[in-house]
């Protein structure tokens, strides 16, 4: 039994024999800094029963739990929070099995599967920012998964059909020459990308032209009188701005002459043309190549990979199947839809009056498919807070269709990362390109690192890769350390800092780690544990926060955040400086005090490379 669990035990004890209290949920907190103590107990609701100010029940409690529990040596109260303090002889003891034993957490998930579904990328553009945070987020949670005892499959879906990569086709046809990776020197994503952003300038220019014109002029008049202008008059735009923006998808499928094409090449696409797919394919192996070159240098990777052009059409047997059991209902039109107005919800169409599928019924068909290949308990899908609504009603209507995996389903929904020039926009070509940006901290963490002088005796092959690891662990950290849930904003600069709430600060207090392990090594010095007369207050710091750490990778699976692991990992790198600056390690006299400290210190070491690895970040053994 851990000491929490004890102590709870010996808690609930006391409410008993005291207050004759037998019911409710015993529970703690670390002691505020404030104050002396390790864990804290909240006397107020139980006050109706002891009849007490809140200074006497928790000194009351206090006492017995003192009395009963070897472990707790003293306690102190304020108001009505009741601080318990444990002995040295305790953390003495942690640290000790610590040492002897490594790091063991605590496998909540044995015995079941999860499928993570991250990445997700369209074929019709490389890799942005956006994409780096769900990437390392959806890999992160797959390593701390495992860490917990859970089967993992680390899953992604490419989209590599439809609009936006026929858009890149046709643009590539016109205004292409024949133009490929190896011809331009550009990766195959960055390439295709570029056709889609010439697609989008092209299309603006057709679409300003055709609102110039009588036809446009009359269209922009009707809307004025519509009911859509309405919003827009009451406040006070443009209306002409309005038109612009609201009309540009009519325009698109009504009237542009290249998005007939783009929606004839999609068309001819479904039919099965030669032609058409051997483009597809060459363009879209122009994408994979590229995307397998930033994914091995973000580090990241997959277990299985499903295709969108492999999927779309899935869904349309459990069309049919809700049909036959009445979960669906078809409209006048022939259209298929599913009623949640029951659920909170709207009316929700999944299948086209046309017969075609949208993008719910693939998702549908998919998760089958997944459930099929994997029977996995539970799903989670990687995807940004925009889509919230879609898994809403993706599990509502699996649930409809009475499939046993539903409940399992659950959407990580992150927020978005913004940059301080403001909103990144694909088909403007104004995102910030993941290569490009790999590339950019890379180069300055080299930067910072030679100015911090700390590059003396490497080779030139030993200080490429640890610019590499600085860059790139600075990278993920900064969008690992916030709550996945919270909208964040990047900041290149801040993220290669070495002081403060950085990767480069916790890897420099790793490699001092080791410094000092190694300088005991070539001297001789023995890090063997050896059990102290005495505890200073920062070697209990350190003993507790990684005493905690296997609770904190618990938490990260159970909240689905990673930021939990993040933030304990810089928690006892903030602490180990500390204790690095307040007292001797290599060079105390006494060879026992020696011993412990470099045992201590190693331990640390071991968690914070523990901690990074499950983040997907590396650690440098030498700086």
């Amino acid at each position: 039994m851990d000491i929490l669990a004890t102590i709870g035990a010996k808690t609930k004890e006391a409410l008993a024999n005291l207050y004759t209290i037998t019911e409710g949920e015993i529970s703690f907190e670390n002691t505020n800094a404030k104050f002396a103590g390790d864990y804290t107990f909240v006397v107020f609701p139980y006050l109706k029963h002891s009849r007490k100010k809140p200074e006497d029940t928790a000194a009351e409690l206090g006492d017995y739990l003192i009395e009963h529990v070897a472990e707790i040596e003293d306690y102190n109260v304020v108001k009505g929070f009741l601080n318990l303090e444990l002995s040295d002889d305790y953390w003495l003891e942690v640290a000790k099995k610590r040492v002897a034993s490594g790091i063991t957490i605590p496998t909540i998930g044995k015995g079941q599967k999860v499928v993570v579904e991250y990445s997700s990328p369209n074929t019709n553009k490389p890799l942005h920012l956006g994409h780096i945070r769900n990437n390392v987020l959806g890999f992160s949670y797959c390593e701390i998964l495992a860490a917990n005892g859970y089967d993992v499959v680390k899953n992604n879906l490419v989209n590599d059909r439809g609009i936006h990569i026929c858009k890149s086709m046709i643009a590539w046809q016109i205004w292409g020459n024949g133009e490929t990776p190896e011809s331009s020197g550009l990766k195959g994503d960055h390439l295709v990308g570029k056709y889609y952003v010439e697609f989008e300038k092209k299309f603006q220019i057709e679409y300003a032209t055709w609102i110039d014109t009588s036809e446009g002029e009359a269209q922009l008049a009707t809307f004025k009188t519509s009911n859509e202008a309405k919003k827009y008059i009451k406040e006070g735009a443009d209306l002409a701005k309005a038109f612009k923006s609201e009309y540009k998808n009519n325009y698109f499928n009504n009237h542009s002459t290249i998005g007939a094409e783009v929606k004839t090449t999609l068309q001819k696409w479904e039919d099965g043309d030669e032609a058409v797919i051997a483009l597809w394919k060459k363009m879209n192996g122009w994408v994979y190549n590229g995307f397998d070159a930033t994914y091995k240098r973000l580090g990241v990777s997959f277990d299985k990979i499903y295709y969108e052009s492999d999927t779309y059409l899935l869904g349309k047997a459990m069309v049919q199947e809700g049909l036959a059991s009445g979960a669906f209902f078809t409209k006048d039109d022939g259209s298929v839809w599913i009623d949640l107005t029951d659920d909170g919800l709207d009316e929700k169409i999944v299948q086209r009056a046309d017969g075609t599928s949208v993008y719910i019924t693939q998702d549908i068909g998919t998760a089958d498919l997944k459930y099929a290949n994997f029977k996995m308990d539970k799903f989670i899908y990687v995807v940004g807070n925009e889509q919230d609504y879609h898994f809403k009603v993706l599990q509502l209507i699996l649930k409809k269709l009475n499939k046993p995996y539903a409940d399992g389903l659950y959407h990580l929904s992150y927020g978005m990362v913004d940059l301080p020039e403001g909103k990144m926009k694909s088909r403007e070509g104004t995102v910030v390109d993941a290569d490009e940006l790999m590339e950019e901290v890379v180069t300055t963490a080299q930067k910072q690192t030679e100015e911090l002088g700390k590059t003396e005796g490497m080779s030139t092959e030993e200080l490429t890769a640890l610019y590499e690891t600085l860059g790139m662990g600075a990278l993920k950290y900064y969008l690992l350390k916030v709550d996945a849930k919270k909208r964040m904003m990047y900041d290149p600069k801040e993220s290669i800092d070495f002081q403060g709430n950085t990767a480069p600060f916790i890897q420099y207090t790793y490699t001092r780690i080791n410094s000092i392990l190694r300088a005991a090594d070539e001297t001789g010095k023995s890090t063997a544990f050896v059990k102290p007369t005495a505890l200073a207050a920062e070697e209990k710091d350190l003993i507790v926060l990684m005493n905690s750490y296997p609770i904190a990778v618990n938490a990260a699976a159970n909240n689905y955040n990673p930021s939990e692991i993040a933030n304990a990992v810089y928690e006892l790198a903030k602490a180990f400086n500390k204790f690095y600056h307040e007292h001797v390690i290599l060079g105390v006299e006494d060879e026992d005090v020696r011993g412990f400290r470099l045992a201590l210190s190693q331990a640390v070491g071991d968690t914070i490379k523990h901690g990074f690895n499950l983040l997907g970040i590396g650690v440098p053994e030498r700086m």
